[in-house]
């Protein structure tokens, strides 16, 4: 099994991208519940790619896997060559004001946040590069 997907960033693969994490997490045995959030942070990740990275043109995403059995967890890195963009130095939407006062986007972001054990971002030779770990 391989550990790398290197797809075209476009929402209709969106189910691919899915197929490839999931193959991992039910090797790693993971429970549905963090099957679940992961799934949830992958497409959020993905398609932010998919629609923002490359726009007007399209471009490819790389998708890591990294198994870590020894701590019972489980990282996954989001590799793309588009615009410049850390979603993790946008402030965090006031989730205590009701959806109308809100300022639109940042919710998913924020939830990736909050459903992960660790989420980081780094620019490095032109290529946006984020990791999410989830304990299992």
């Amino acid at each position: 099994m391989t550990n790398e997907l290197n797809i075209e960033a476009l929402p209709d693969k969106m189910q691919d991208v899915l197929d490839f994490v999931d193959e991992h997490l039910e090797k790693m045995g993971a429970s549905m519940k963090v099957q679940m959030q992961l799934d949830v942070a992958v497409e959020e990740l993905f398609v932010n790619i998919a629609h923002y990275a490359y726009t007007p043109d399209t471009g490819n995403a790389i998708i890591h896997v990294d198994e870590d059995n020894e701590n019972n967890q489980i990282s996954i890195t989001f590799t793309d060559t588009g615009k410049p963009y850390n979603p993790l130095a946008r402030p965090d939407p006031d989730v205590t004001l009701s959806a109308e006062e809100r300022q639109i986007g940042g919710l998913g972001i924020f939830m990736v946040k909050k459903s992960m054990d660790d989420v980081r971002y780094e620019y490095k030779d032109g290529c946006n590069i984020l990791t999410i770990t989830k304990k299992l």
